[in-house]
C-alpha cells in the first residue's frame, strides 16, 4: 500500500517536472508570434527598443522595401543603406552600366489630415558625388521616401521593341503571299 502511494507520487511529480518545459516553449514560442504579429511582415526596425524613433517608408527600386523603424536623426544616405541601395539591373542577357544611371530620389512629407505638405526632389548621376542636400535633409516620422534608378535606352532597348514589330509585319506579309 504505502510502496503503491511512493510508486503513484513519483509518477505525478515526473509529470508536472515534463510538463513545466514544455508549457515554458509553448509560451516562449506564443511570445515569439505575438512580437512577430506586431511587427507585421515588412517592418524593419533599426533603432534599438526604447530609442527614440521615426518610421519611414521606403518605396521603388531599392532592394529591401519596406516600412523602417529608425532612429531620430537618421539622414537620407543612411536610410537608403539600411534598404541595401538602389536595384541593380542584371541579367544572363544585360548587365547595368552604372555609369550612365541617374538617381532620382523624392521624399514625401504629410501631415496630420494626409494632405502633401513638402516634397523633396533629389537628382545626381551615379558616378557623380552625393548632393549635399541629401546629408542635411532631416527625415521626420511617416516620410515617404521614393528611389527611382533611371537610364538611357540602349541599343538592344531599341531592338526588342523593333524586333517584334518588324517580325510581325513580315510574318503578316508572308502570309498574305501564300494565301493568294
Amino acid at each position: 500500500m504505502l510502496k503503491d502511494i511512493v510508486y503513484n507520487l513519483i509518477i505525478v511529480l515526473f509529470l508536472v517536472a515534463m510538463a513545466y518545459p514544455a508549457t515554458a516553449q509553448v509560451q516562449g514560442r506564443q511570445l515569439q508570434y505575438s512580437d512577430q504579429f506586431r511587427m507585421a511582415e515588412r517592418i524593419i526596425r533599426i533603432a534599438e527598443p526604447g530609442e527614440f524613433a521615426d518610421t519611414l517608408n521606403v518605396w521603388g527600386d531599392v532592394n529591401s522595401a519596406g516600412r523602417y523603424l529608425v532612429p531620430k536623426s537618421t539622414k537620407l544616405p543612411e536610410l537608403i543603406s539600411y534598404s541595401f541601395g538602389p536595384t541593380s539591373f542584371r541579367s544572363n542577357e544585360t548587365s547595368l552600366d552604372w555609369s550612365k544611371v541617374r538617381l532620382e530620389i523624392k521624399v514625401s512629407r504629410y501631415n496630420e489630415s494626409n494632405k502633401r505638405v513638402n516634397v523633396k526632389t533629389f537628382n545626381y548621376r551615379y558616378k557623380d558625388p552625393e548632393p549635399e542636400e541629401m546629408f542635411e535633409y532631416d527625415l521626420q516620422n511617416n516620410d515617404i521616401v521614393t528611389l527611382q534608378v533611371k537610364r538611357r535606352p540602349a541599343f538592344i532597348d531599341y531592338v526588342r521593341v523593333i524586333a517584334p514589330v518588324i517580325s510581325s509585319a513580315a510574318a503578316g506579309f508572308l502570309l498574305v503571299e501564300r494565301l493568294r
